[in-house]
């Protein structure tokens, strides 16, 4: 989407479906590291798309959530995205799709090992 950075579309996106969102929750979603995400946030933020507000049962949680603008934007990047997804499938077999989420979730569970691996 124009005016986005594809990290900023990505956070959109997820807000479209499940807001408000916990930051651990965004981080999960999308992998970045902690200060990408919090850059990204602080970016958001700045241009009045999201709001942070600390959590009300655990005050060291900050929950997102967009703005009506962001809102509004969200919903067309969530769109585009579904639009962009359904495009694909028509292009692919099931063995396809079922082959790539099968690469994506070793990539998933290598990611995860790897970043568990350096904590260690």
């Amino acid at each position: 989407m124009r005016g986005l950075t594809q990290g900023e579309a990505h956070i959109l996106a997820l807000l479209a479906h499940s807001t408000p969102a916990k930051i651990s929750d965004l981080h999960r979603g999308l992998a970045h590291k902690r200060s990408t995400l919090t850059s990204i946030l602080d970016r958001l933020a700045n241009r009045g798309l999201i709001t942070r507000e600390v959590g009300k049962t655990d005050r060291r949680t900050f929950l997102i959530m967009p703005t009506a603008k962001g809102r509004k934007l969200a919903q067309r990047v969530s769109r585009h995205l579904s639009d962009l997804e359904r495009g694909v499938v028509r292009r692919v077999s099931a063995a396809d799709i079922k082959g790539f989420r099968n690469v994506v979730a070793a990539l998933e569970q290598e990611a995860h090992y790897r970043t568990r691996a350096k904590r260690r």
